[in-house]
């Protein structure tokens, strides 16, 4: 009974101390800097979650596909969502998406959580996918030349455009690149 719970103290205690980084289609994070990331994929990125009511979402830096406006947005303020889909008020920019067959027989789990970093254990922002390290970045998947090379791209997709060296997103109806 006495070594059950002197193994239990420790494993509790290395789950708490450990500092978590995630790697997706590989086997380890290139740095550590890097709280997740993806493999290099020809054809593959990171879709954001589809949202039909973002009014109870206060985190800043949070990034959603929003249904209602078929854009791929960032809260950077409270209550100040900031579009990153290309939007020149034109009918192919605007456009809409398909999300009939996204959710097709699907329900959603609202509880459903993930944590990586080190306050994982203790973080309480809501969310899908919480990175909760305040000193490492997430990396996106890596894709050269994404509008040509993402067949089937998902309303909320996002990449990083090796070719272009820049920030890809998909808001289902054509793609929109952000440089700094």
């Amino acid at each position: 009974m006495k070594t059950t719970n002197i193994i239990t103290s420790v494993l509790v205690l290395a789950g708490i101390t450990a500092k978590s980084q995630v790697a997706v289609g590989k086997q380890a994070v290139t740095n550590t800097s890097v709280s997740l990331e993806f493999a290099n994929t020809e054809n593959r990125g990171l879709v954001l979650p589809y949202i039909t009511d973002k009014s109870g979402i206060t985190a800043e830096g949070s990034m959603i596909y929003d249904t209602t406006d078929h854009k791929v947005k960032y809260l950077k303020d409270a209550g100040v969502w900031v579009n990153l889909s290309e939007d020149d008020a034109t009918s192919a920019t605007i456009g809409t998406a398909d999300l009939s067959i996204q959710g097709a027989n699907k329900t959603e789990q609202s509880t459903a959580k993930t944590v990586i970093g080190v306050n994982g254990a203790t973080d309480t922002t809501n969310g899908i996918l919480v990175l909760s390290d305040t000193n490492k970045a997430m990396i996106l998947p890596k894709v050269a030349s994404p509008h040509l090379n993402v067949i089937n791209p998902s309303p909320g997709m996002m990449v990083y455009d090796t070719v272009k060296k820049q920030l890809a997103v998909y808001n289902g109806t054509v793609w929109s690149f952000w440089k700094p």
